[in-house]
């Protein structure tokens, strides 16, 4: 038996045990979810069954797998000869689905939500070991540790004479001063040889 549903706006072709990939659904994994808008109905022998535009009565049951995302989409705008350029991206939220029965005439799920499993459980199966050999060479680096602090007290009067040499002018500059340039002199112009004539 398959069945056709609608979803996020989108259609399906669904049947027992197939997995689908839907727009998002509220529910954690491991919950059954109903979908009631069924607008097909058909493989029990007969002729298929179709809605107006739903079939009354009829849903299908799924169990939520996990929440994904899908592909990266780019969405670029842009309007000639008028410097308007616009690039957004997308990701579409899905949901992983697997689907566990057609129901009609109103009936209601017959598997029940299975509850996920707790990551906090499985922590306290694996016991931490604390090891103090480690806590040692710590202790060890904090009394290192001291020593540097007293170090930058020392550095304090270097930084204090420094502002005095930069403050007091220092005699090597004041000796040094640039050499004044002298006035180019010209050339003597040559002494043309007269033509004759």
């Amino acid at each position: 038996m398959f069945a056709v549903i609608r979803t996020g706006g989108k259609q399906y072709r669904v049947a027992p045990n197939d997995i689908i990939k839907v727009e998002r659904l509220a529910g954690k994994p491991g919950e059954i979810v109903e979908l009631g808008e069924v607008l097909l109905l058909g493989g029990g022998g007969g002729a298929p069954q179709t809605g107006k535009p739903t079939i009354a009565g009829a849903a299908v049951a799924a169990e939520v797998l996990d929440h994904t995302r899908g592909d990266k989409i780019l969405v670029f705008k842009k309007k000639r000869r008028k410097n308007y350029r616009r690039t957004k991206g997308h990701r579409q939220a899905l949901t992983l689905l697997r689907i566990t029965e057609i129901l009609t005439d109103g009936k209601k799920p017959s598997k029940v939500a299975k509850a996920a499993p707790k990551k906090a459980e499985a922590k306290k199966t694996e016991p931490k070991k604390a090891e103090p050999k480690k806590a040692e060479p710590k202790k060890a680096e904090s009394k290192k540790a001291e020593p540097k602090k007293a170090e930058p007290k020392k550095a304090e009067p270097k930084k204090a004479e420094a502002k005095k040499e930069a403050k007091a002018p220092s005699k090597k500059l004041v000796a040094k001063a640039p050499p004044k340039k002298a006035p180019a002199k010209k050339p003597a112009a040559a002494a043309k040889p007269k033509a004759k004539k």
